[in-house]
């Protein structure tokens, strides 16, 4: 499974997406966008990146941008992975 799969997993598994979670792409707005992803909701998805990838994510790493697409946020992960 490649690191987008993996996040978009993990997005669809947080946010409890089911189905419809599957349309996601790359391009797919995610804050702002889908209803499920709240304050608490962002919480969730930053303690499961973390668990799943094995690394620590500070607060001054998160910004509006890091979750703007599911290609935004995966980008944030990958650069995680290489630090």
């Amino acid at each position: 499974m490649d690191l987008q799969e993996e996040v978009k997993t993990i997005v669809i598994d947080v946010l409890s997406l089911g189905p419809a979670g599957a349309a996601l792409t790359e391009q797919s707005a995610l804050l702002g966008s889908i209803p499920e992803l709240d304050s608490m909701a962002v919480v969730q998805l930053i303690g499961a990146l973390e668990e799943q990838f094995g690394f620590a994510i500070d607060d001054d790493e998160i910004s509006a941008a890091t979750f703007a697409t599911l290609g935004s946020l995966t980008d944030f992960v990958r650069l995680k992975q290489t630090a």
